[in-house]
């Protein structure tokens, strides 16, 4: 009898560990953006007010208000289109950084990486005092945080920019900042460019981190791709 109760009791723990081992944070951050967008649009629907509370406008964080729109705007889209390509996007590029740094440090570097990016958002729109009063959306700052990243412990990894253009990773993130850059001005579209230097940099300078404390493992994954 209690050989049995301390059997389930095991079974049961065993269960919970499986799941946490077999824990993918980047399919559970792609659910939880496209389940905020759904809700965020039915919502909006009703009270299109409510982008003042989800989207990040700089003049608000520089008054002290709504400070929890650093992280719903990283969670929140302007439509199915920019959905569609960012989800994608940290499909294929959060799978692969996820198992090169692991589960937890994943996870807190896509948040706090996010944030960042929209702090940058907002710190240069108060230096250039400009666009104070726009609104910001997206995953794409912690999108280009991870690219950052791989800058730097996978600089030769082979990309497709556009999913057509064969790049290595350190080439094709710097391209797509820029085309993103021209294609905004040119056509007068409302891209986070800013954001995304900012997620960029982040990336870049936790890389040069990994990159120094764990040599010789960047060194051997590196061997992949010379």
């Amino acid at each position: 009898m209690h050989y049995q109760k301390y059997t389930k009791r095991n079974l049961k723990k065993n269960k919970v560990l499986d799941f946490f081992g077999n824990f993918n944070v980047t399919r559970w951050i792609i659910l939880a953006n496209v389940v905020f967008f759904i809700l965020a649009y039915i919502i909006a629907y009703f009270y299109p007010s409510i982008i003042e509370y989800i989207a990040l406008k700089p003049a608000n964080i520089l008054a002290g208000k709504k400070i929890w729109t650093l992280l719903t705007s990283m969670f929140m889209h302007g439509g199915i289109g920019h959905l569609l390509v960012n989800m994608i996007s940290l499909m294929f590029i959060g799978n692969f950084v996820e198992r090169i740094i692991g589960r937890k440090r994943f996870f807190w570097f896509y948040m706090i990486s996010g944030i960042i990016s929209g702090l940058f958002f907002v710190v240069l729109a108060w230096i250039f005092n400009s666009g104070l009063d726009t609104y910001a959306v997206g995953a794409s700052g912690a999108i280009f945080a991870l690219g950052g990243l791989l800058m730097i412990l996978t600089p030769r990894l082979p990309v497709l920019v556009f999913f057509i253009i064969p790049l290595p990773m350190w080439i094709a993130m710097l391209f797509m900042l820029f085309a993103l850059w021209v294609v905004s001005f040119g056509f007068n579209l409302p891209i986070g460019n800013v954001a995304h230097l900012g997620g960029l940099l982040s990336g870049i300078v936790f890389g040069l981190y990994l990159k120094y404390k764990y040599r010789k493992k960047v060194e051997l994954l590196n061997k992949y791709f010379s």
